[in-house]
């Protein structure tokens, strides 16, 4: 793989083939693409010919039309709205065009053109562990702060645009749970590189032997005392110096020969795990704080480098660029004939991906470049863009999981067909209510819905439930605003004016409301997406997405096609329904008696709130348990049965999802943990044990369960053997303690079994005795010519000299009560109760900003803070007034009137708060028709 800096003037020979000869190559493998040819045949130029042709000729169309019906001033427009209209059916109809990479047999669906989130279509669940010998040796603690680090970092790399709808948490104190929507296999290990990579990019120098000789006699005596094994160089105070590595796996068979034919560069041939690895000597900055590294980048983007070929760009920060300054001009070629230029050394996690020579001095920028693939340039931009995880992972997960729909196929049929109903609904309700304006508008709700979905499937969003929910609203506030327009043509008409004037008066008096209440909904869509949680942002930028094109369809397509209509004379009259009459209410009278109403109800609802207390919090609020389980036959089992099971004795509050892996049927659950048993968190594994073998009794499901037998105990004698596991291999050896071999029922990896060990010691002594019970255990196989690490039902374990003789039969009689009779979890952990916090005070502030806002934007359009206020109060009256109607019928759940009602039990997650926000929006939205008519008529009333 060939790498060059041309924007640091940095060019040369690298690591694996000289560059002009690559750069030759590149040149004419993008001219034979100017005669390449789709996968069905047809040449490359002739499709991007059409694609101009599709993309010119709306315009062209759209003037011929306008010659045609005589209405020259209009092609533009007409052209502009055919455009939209072709922007809209452009992917699905690449879609249908193109053969599916994956299975070119298979026929094209439309459907297929979208992602499905994890509640539509399932997917994969990785649980990634964090390597605790690697963050050992380098120095890196495992604490809360880490893992939240690591959750954000994760989260950045793998869903930048927060659209994806991949959920990254964290379980245990130890490990990330990662939901990958989708089973795609591909798709996964890529997921699974851009996790585990560090993504640690650090600027050396390669050894020479002209400025760096004293050093590399420094290595060699290292070496030949001490062996290859030896990778770094040490200065007499213990800072590194130098260090030997060896290039990335992307440059292939990089050869000597192919960084310098001179000799100069220190290079070694070595054996690393079997196989012959050369390794380049690389010269580090001794001072921590002046070193190159990753944090010094402040943009790192696609660019295009020499021969048109895509590189990844970057800039430093001022640090960085002095830092980088300073390290090249320390490294100007020599004048002269011998024209000695000093090579750079980029790593990436510590593997050297480039070694290009320095020209000049150099600050600021750089590129990466050589033959990637969009993937590869993409996950590069990635990693660094999100910067190096706070502590290692290990390369594969600890779990991993095919997940089926999260909300069953029932309840996840029954979504769509409720959401297709009202659309019918909204459809059939606006055509028949304003008949002609009515059936254009249903044509721009269509039109609204096309470009919605075009656009979700061109920046690849994930189409989720709540995405779905997103979809239609947009469409009712699409349909909001059509009404305000019609209404004000009503208006006009009733006045006696004309129809040509009465469409432009009534596009033109209700823009303002248009405009002013789909702007408060974006800021509630802006909030949520950038204070909310991941869970709840696909739905924010789906409403985003829908409003802004829902503007656009409702005030320039609906105008284009009344006035074409009107214009032509065929839209002559514009009759419309109309239930509600002109009334004469008193409603401000009547004052007294709606807030004695809504203070009852809303009273009333916050007292039940008050009253349940946690028990009005779903999961996302609260600390929680996530047990994995699975039954003792091969048998498949309904959901819906499982989870009546698991109700008896945990309740309503759980959510449970069926797991396949390798044929095997496993189920998820995720419960939240009581108080009392949550502040003694080493009981917490024996409530949610006790409780699980409860909740099976006497039903079908025959909970999968653990059986224990425990050899006798004897001494470790004295020997030489190397441990299985070199990480095992600590100061204080296992000679002296003591060993037994455990007989199981179920089939399970040593790691596993050594784990409940671990937990076994550290309950048996306590910490204080036992600190570190990771290095007190080694259990392996005992089977015979069997891998050491495979799943077994016969363990060897040992235990360390440092375990009493007496803790060491504590210890085993601690394994007999906890595992044996035991139900079998394939993993228990539980959700960190400080992340529940920071949950609810995220979504708490997500409501307050977006109310500020509004509040702001209101007090600034209307010049008043009296409307801002005003609106605010409004609001909080509508959401106390829905958070005590959403409780009371929490109560009535319980009861016949409210199952014939078809109520649940409400519980207030995240998805909840997305619908606050959306109540906030069509709140502020009636508000504002209100306070734009005091605005129109203000100062022509003398009482206003």
């Amino acid at each position: 793989m060939n790498h060059w800096f041309s924007n640091l003037n940095l060019s040369g020979l690298t690591l694996a083939q000289e560059a002009a000869a690559e750069t030759t190559a590149k040149v004419a493998e993008v001219a034979a693409a100017a005669t390449a040819t789709t996968p069905t045949g047809t040449p490359l130029w002739i499709v991007l010919l059409s694609l101009v042709a599709l993309l010119v000729m709306p315009f062209v169309i759209g003037q011929w039309l306008a010659n045609a019906l005589k209405v020259k001033d209009m092609g533009n427009r007409i052209g502009m709205v055919l455009f939209a209209l072709v922007v809209g059916v452009a992917p699905f109809a690449l879609h249908m065009l193109t053969e599916d990479p994956k299975d070119k047999d298979k026929p094209r669906k439309l459907v297929d053109v979208f992602n499905y989130g994890i509640d539509l279509a399932g997917g994969t669940n990785l649980v990634m562990q964090v390597d605790k010998v690697a963050a050992e040796l380098s120095k890196k603690p495992i604490n809360a702060t880490s893992m939240q680090e690591m959750v954000s970092a994760i989260n950045k790399r793998i869903n930048p645009s927060g659209t994806e709808e991949v959920t990254v948490r964290l379980v245990g104190t130890d490990r990330i749970e990662v939901i990958v929507p989708g089973a795609n296999a591909e798709y996964t290990q890529r997921i699974k590189n851009q996790i585990t990579n560090l993504g640690d990019l650090e600027f050396c120098l390669l050894a020479n032997s002209r400025e760096h000789s004293a050093l590399i006699t420094q290595a060699e005596q290292i070496e030949a005392t001490r062996g290859t094994g030896v990778r770094e160089i040490l200065n007499a105070r213990g800072e590194l110096i130098a260090k030997w590595r060896e290039p990335g796996k992307i440059h292939g068979t990089t050869q000597p020969k192919d960084v310098d034919t001179n000799g100069e560069v220190k290079f070694r041939q070595v054996e690393r795990n079997g196989k012959p690895v050369t390794e380049f000597l690389i010269v580090c900055e001794p001072r921590q704080d002046r070193r190159i590294v990753g944090r010094d980048l402040v943009n790192v983007r696609q660019d295009i480098g020499e021969g048109g070929l895509p590189v990844v760009a970057f800039q430093f920060n001022a640090r960085g660029g002095a830092l980088f300054g300073q390290l090249t001009g320390a490294h100007i070629p020599e004048e002269g004939e011998s024209g000695f230029k000093t090579r750079l050394a980029i790593l990436l996690n510590d593997e050297v991906h480039s070694a290009p020579t320095i020209n000049d001095r150099i600050n600021g920028n750089g590129q990466i470049s050589g033959q990637f693939t969009s993937e590869e340039i993409q996950e590069l931009i990635t990693v660094l863009n999100a910067g190096a995880l706070s502590v290692p992972l290990l390369k594969e997960p600890a779990n991993e999981f095919t997940i089926s729909p999260l909300l069953g196929e029932d309840i996840r049929d029954t979504g769509l067909k409720a959401t297709l109903v009202s659309m019918i609904a909204v459809f059939l309700i606006t055509g028949l209510y304003y008949l002609k304006a009515g059936v254009i508008a249903d044509l721009c709700l269509a039109f609204n819905m096309l470009m919605l979905l075009s656009a979700m499937a061109l920046i690849d969003a994930t189409l989720t439930l709540p995405g779905i929910a997103g979809v239609v609203l947009s469409v009712a506030m699409a349909v909001d605003s059509n009404v305000l327009i019609f209404e004000r043509m009503r208006e006009e008409l009733e006045k006696g004016s004309s129809m040509r004037m009465s469409i432009k008066n009534g596009f033109d008096k209700a823009l303002g409301t248009i405009i002013d209440s789909n702007l408060t909904t974006l800021i509630s869509a802006v909030v949520l997406y950038y204070v909310g949680t991941d869970q709840v942002k696909g739905f924010a930028v789906t409403l985003f997405i829908g409003i802004v094109i829902s503007m656009f369809t409702t005030v320039y397509v609906a105008r284009v096609i009344f006035e074409l209509l009107e214009r032509t004379g065929h839209l002559k009259t514009l009759k419309m329904f109309s239930i509600i009459k002109q009334t004469n209410f008193n409603f401000v009278g009547k004052t007294k008696q709606f807030v004695i109403g809504s203070q009852i109800v809303i009273l009333l609802g916050l007292l039940i709130v008050g009253y349940r207390g946690r028990d009005n919090l779903d999961i996302d609020f609260l600390g929680g348990a996530m047990v994995t389980f699975r039954s003792e036959g091969q048998e498949q089992h309904d959901i819906d049965t499982v989870r009546a099971s698991l109700t008896k004795t945990f309740g309503d509050n759980i959510s449970l999802e069926r797991l396949e892996v390798e044929g095997s049927e496993l189920f998820r659950m995720r419960t939240v943990i009581a108080n009392d048993e949550a502040a003694d968190s080493k009981n917490v594994e024996d409530q949610i044990r006790l409780k699980m073998r409860t909740a099976f009794e006497g039903s079908s499901f025959k909970l999968l369960q653990q059986t224990v037998q425990l050899g006798a105990s004897s001494v470790i004698p004295p020997t030489t053997e190397k441990l299985v596991d070199a990480a095992l291999a600590y100061e204080k050896g296992f000679e002296g303690g003591q060993q037994f071999t455990a007989s199981i029922g179920q089939k399970q990896k040593p790691s596993a079994f050594a784990e409940s060990v671990r937990e076994a010691i550290q309950e048996v002594g306590g910490s204080q005795k036992y600190p570190d019970a990771e290095k007190l255990v080694e259990a392996r196989n005992a089977v015979p010519d069997a891998a050491p690490t495979a799943e077994t039902t016969s363990i060897a374990v040992r235990l360390s000299n440092q375990i009493t003789v007496e803790d060491a039969d504590k210890v085993r009689a601690h394994l007999m009560e906890k595992l044996d009779r035991q139900p079998i979890f394939e993993e228990l952990t539980t959700f960190s109760s400080s992340v529940a916090g920071d949950t609810q005070a995220a979504a708490i502030l997500a409501i307050v900003i977006a109310m500020v806002a509004i509040t702001a934007y209101l007090w600034f359009r209307f010049h008043g803070m009296t409307f801002g206020l005003a609106a605010t109060i409004a609001v909080l009256h509508d959401i106390a007034f829905t958070l005590g109607a959403v409780t009371v019928g929490a109560y009535l759940s319980q009861t016949a009137i409210g199952r014939s009602l078809f109520l649940i039990d409400f519980k207030i997650n995240l998805t909840m708060i997305a619908a606050f926000l959306t109540i906030i929006g069509y709140s502020l939205n009636d508000t504002i028709v209100v306070f734009d008519r005091i605005r129109e008529v203000r100062g022509k009333n003398p009482k206003i």
